[in-house]
């Protein structure tokens, strides 16, 4: 009866344990939109404590976001690479260790009467802040049409997608760039659709993981446990669409058929990264995107290679990580990332 007893008592102690010693961290993500399903994913299919770490997701727009690592209150931040990259640049102590997308379900709505963007000449445009990601996509938007950021008045309105489509329903602004499914409901009340960035290749839409240096030297096995984690929840969201939907919703209060529909802009053209690689030619991107004079001087003249690194992620390709968890088919697509990553 006693042995028993023991063996019970050891079985528990076996199950607790890795909650117990589980690292807590906070990650931030600053935007309600499809491009943080690895992290919603992860946590939600209980990636992050199976590579032992309760995560505490939090929302926290930007630049709070950033404050947020800098001020070591979190771990990491999955945002867009190009307010990682500003960022960055002007604070050294931080490094991006990888990238789960490169392709955003952006899209540049506008008040029905608006036929196309070279008709956004003199109109406004809502933004959160100018020199934010939107206000580069739309900025690369325009540059295509001919027109330049001085040629549209901007809107900034401080806030996430939200605040952006109250600008274009309110009348306060004429257009704006949304993400699924603020978009979707603009469509139906008549709203126009001028561009989605899915449908421009030469624009990268990409987002990556920011961490801070002195994090990493304290705890060096930590990027390898969030990109191993946000790894699996990638090959789960390409194998369980229910479960994709389900883990969405519990982050953003979305109807289900609404984030049925962002899941299938994802989905189907395979978006998200299953080797997290920063490619170099989205950093390249970034760079020239930028409008701001002074930003645009900044940026060029600053080497990312000090704030960029692939080392991560290099070294789980030669240890197979990816190969075991994707099967060896992913072998040609390591290659192909391996000659495209910045380095």
């Amino acid at each position: 009866m006693r042995s028993r007893t023991w063996l019970a008592f050891l079985l528990a102690a076996a199950l607790l344990a890795p909650a117990a010693f589980a690292q807590k961290i906070t990650l931030i993500y600053p935007n309600r939109s499809g491009s943080q399903w690895p992290l919603f994913l992860a946590k939600e299919g209980g990636y992050y404590q199976k590579y032992g770490l309760d995560v505490d997701l939090k929302f926290v727009v930007h630049p709070g976001s950033i404050a947020a690592l800098v001020s070591g209150d979190a771990a990491l931040v999955n945002s867009s690479l190009e307010q990682l990259m500003q960022a960055a640049s002007k604070d050294g102590s931080m490094v991006i260790v990888g990238s789960s997308l490169n392709k955003g379900t952006f899209a540049l709505m506008a008040r029905k009467d608006v036929a196309s963007i070279k008709d956004l000449k003199g109109k406004r445009i809502a933004v959160g802040q100018v020199g934010d990601a939107p206000y580069g996509y739309v900025v690369a938007l325009l540059a295509k049409s001919g027109l330049k950021p001085r040629d549209v008045a901007w809107v900034p309105v401080g806030t996430d997608v939200s605040g952006r489509a109250a600008a274009l329903e309110s009348g306060r602004a004429d257009a704006t760039m949304l993400t699924a499914p603020a978009y979707f409901k603009l469509e139906d009340a008549g709203f126009k659709t001028l561009a989605n960035l899915a449908e421009h290749d030469d624009i990268f839409a990409s987002t990556g993981y920011l961490m801070k240096k002195s994090q990493i030297q304290a705890n060096p096995k930590l990027p390898e446990l969030l990109i191993k984690a946000q790894a699996e929840a990638i090959k789960r969201f390409y194998a369980d669409k229910a479960f994709a939907v389900k883990a969405y919703m519990v982050y953003d209060k979305q109807p289900q058929a609404d984030v049925e529909r962002i899941y299938d802009l994802y989905a189907k053209p395979t978006a998200f990264e299953r080797v997290p690689y920063v490619l170099a030619a989205a950093v390249k991107s970034v760079v020239e995107q930028q409008s701001d004079p002074q930003i645009a001087a900044q940026m060029k003249a600053y080497d990312f290679h000090k704030v960029v690194d692939n080392s991560t992620v290099d070294r789980l390709v030669k240890e197979k990580f990816f190969e075991t968890l994707f099967g060896a088919t992913i072998k040609a697509e390591e290659d192909r990332k391996a000659k495209l990553a910045f380095k």
